[in-house]
Formats: C-alpha cells, structure tokens, sequence
C-alpha cells in the first residue's frame, strides 16, 4: 500500500468516525417517581418528555442527531435520587436532565449535576430554594419550569385572604422538604398581610387519619384549610373533613389538582382550588393538539397531572433550542444559551421570550399562572 493509498484510507475512516460521532443520540436523562404516591406527577411529567422528543425527532432531532432518553425511577427518595443522578452522570454520559418532582429529591442530586456541569430543567418541583441553592457559585446549572413555592404561596394566600375574606386560616402540610419550606413560604406571605394561623399542623406520608390535625384547626375557628402537600393525603384531608361534617374550602398547592386526589376525595374535594400553569382545556391549539397527542398515545382521557406533563413537555423543547443555539452538548456552553435563548420556544404552558438570564433560572412567571378548581372530577379555570 502507497503512502498516498494510506493517507486516503486514514481520511476516509476519521471521515467515518466524526459521522458516527455525529450520529450518535443526544442522551437526556428523565429523573422522577414513576412509582409510589407521587408516580401521577413522575409518569405524566415523563410521559409529556417523551412527546417532546418525538415532535423533535420526527423533525429532524437536534444538530442532527436524535435525543434519546434515559429513564430512571427515584422512586420519591433523596437517597435514590443521589444514586440515579451519579449513574446518569458518570455511567450514561447525559448531556442534561430533566425531572425531578420531590424537592427533597432535587436538593440532594442536583449538586452532582452542578459539579459536572451539566444542566438539569426541574420540570414539577417547586421549593424556592432549588434554583438557588448554586446561586453564590460563578455559574449555576439549575434552572427550572415550574411556578416556584415563592409564586404559589402568594397565590394561595391572595385566593384566602383578599379574594375571599377569609381573616382565620389553618394550614395542613405534609412533613417532606416540600411541605414544609412551602409552609414556610406560606406563613411569610400570611404573615406580610397580618394574618396568624389558628392552627398549623403536620402530616406525614402514607397518613390515612387526619381527625387529630383538623379537629385542632375546626376548634380554632378556622374558616378555610390550606395544604401544602404532594400525594394521596390530600383527599384524606377532604375526607376528614367530611366525616367531622365541617364544611369550609380547601385552597392549597398545585397538587391538589392531581388525579389522586381527584379520584379518592370524590365529591368532598368539589371546590378544592391551586394555583395551574396548565389546565386540561384545550383553550389554544398548541394546548389542543398536546391533549390529543398525550390522550392518543397514552389512552387516557384525563392526564393524571396535567400540569406535571405540559412542564416535561416544555422543559425539553427549551432544552433542545439551547442545545441547537450553542451549536454543542458541552454543559457550559448550553447553560449559556439557556441564559441568552434568541429564538421564542412555543411550549405548551407558555411560549418562552428569554425565559431565563444568567441571574434568573425561573421561566414560570406570576402572570403565567391561573387558579383552578375541582369540579365533578376535572380541574377547571376557577371563577
């Protein structure tokens, strides 16, 4: 073999190589409790990713290359979440996350996505200090598409107090991360309208009796119930009230609006409301076509959290934009154009204008959020 055949054989196998490099998946890792009293968020978050990857696909994916995603259950534990963020980081190589419902779970992995660099969207968890817990560092990686606990509190707050008229309140948060640094976000906001509660009170997960904590808040005089909560306890508390024939609102976080509480308050979680970026109403036509294709592929006709699914479905569509503007996967690069994004992302809870600066890892603003209520099994806008 001449020299000239070798160096022509050499060429045409880097040639080869950089186009299977080229070819290779973008792998994004999908983080949240598929399983367990938090799985109706977990599943219909990752459920809206998988309908973001296959609109992008079908198009021609990203840099010309496909996204593939890597799944992994947290299972809701802080614990499991440390161990799956490290497998994603040092065993699939992903070159972003998105996920994580518990903010409990984000507080405790996304510290090793920040030390790789590497970005992660939180798509459904709402603890004020997720987007902040890096804040102090040159460059942080965490950002999020989700109403902050910093948002909903007020809300909740605004719906009870000045909306409504209510002056003697009780609070009922579950004792996770989440309920609590809400409760806490809650207390300020009350607080800042001269409001005391006549009762707070804790609960824990799996609890199926709340007579003990909202006997306290019925004989405190309360006139409404606010939650901060994630699971099935929820609809314990609706029912609860119900046994004891006390009939006064609940107004609480966003999950009150998943399907488990729906389904197992029945009829005594009518009137629950909380704050939505998303509502299962079809009311634009990008809205319209998302029910439809998550209805088609998935053969349900209610979302089990809707708000839960349209946030994956834009946490990827942000994702991919970045990635596209960056012209790369390296996390520092996409971090960057996450910060500077030049192009509007359509998405399904909002279309994005520079959702985030280098400052500002928040895409979900006060004005893009609504208040819904439980009517006869569905959430709809509350009047």
């Amino acid at each position: 073999m001449t020299y000239k055949t070798q160096a022509l054989v050499a060429a045409a196998l880097m040639s080869l190589s950089l186009a299977a490099v080229a070819a290779d998946p973008i792998k994004i890792g999908v983080s949240g409790p598929f399983t367990g009293g938090s799985a109706p968020m977990g599943v219909s978050m990752r459920d809206g990713v998988k309908l973001a990857v296959a609109d992008i696909n079908a198009n021609g994916g990203v840099l010309g290359r496909q996204l593939q995603l890597v799944e992994r259950d947290d299972e809701a534990k802080n614990e499991r979440g440390v161990q799956v963020a490290q497998e994603l980081i040092n065993k699939e190589k992903v070159v972003a996350t998105v996920g994580f419902i518990n903010t409990g779970v984000a507080l405790a992995s996304q510290r090793f996505y920040q030390e790789a660099k590497i970005p992660v969207i939180n798509n459904v968890a709402t603890g004020s200090v997720i987007t902040k817990q890096f804040e102090k560092d040159k460059d942080n990686y965490i950002f999020r598409t989700a109403a902050s606990d910093v948002i909903q509190s007020k809300m909740i707050a605004d719906e009870a107090v000045d909306k409504q008229k209510y002056t003697k309140v009780a609070i009922l948060a579950d004792s996770t991360n989440y309920g609590q640094l809400g409760r806490e976000d809650l207390e300020k906001v009350l607080a800042s309208k001269k409001i005391t509660p006549v009762a707070v009170e804790k609960y824990n997960i799996k609890d199926v009796d709340m007579t003990a904590q909202l006997l306290k808040a019925k004989q405190g005089g309360a006139q409404v119930v606010l939650t901060y909560g994630i699971g099935p306890e929820l609809a314990q508390i609706a029912n609860g009230m119900e046994k004891l024939s006390w009939h006064v609102p609940i107004i609480g976080s966003w999950p009150l609006a998943m399907g488990n509480f729906i389904d197992n308050a029945g009829k005594n979680g009518n009137g629950a409301r909380m704050p939505q970026t998303f509502i299962q109403d079809g009311n634009t036509p990008k809205r319209k076509a998302f029910i439809e294709a998550y209805q088609k592929a998935y053969k349900v006709d209610r979302i089990p959290s809707a708000v839960s699914a349209a946030q994956g479905y834009d946490s990827v569509q942000l994702l991919a934009a970045a990635i596209k503007q960056a012209g790369s996967t390296d996390g520092d690069k996409v971090r960057a154009a996450l910060e500077s994004l030049n192009t509007k992302v359509d998405g399904v809870v909002t279309t994005y204008d520079k959702p985030f600066t280098h400052a500002d890892h928040e895409a979900i603003k006060p004005n893009m959020v609504v208040i819904g209520e439980v009517k006869n099994g569905r959430v709809v806008l509350g009047k």
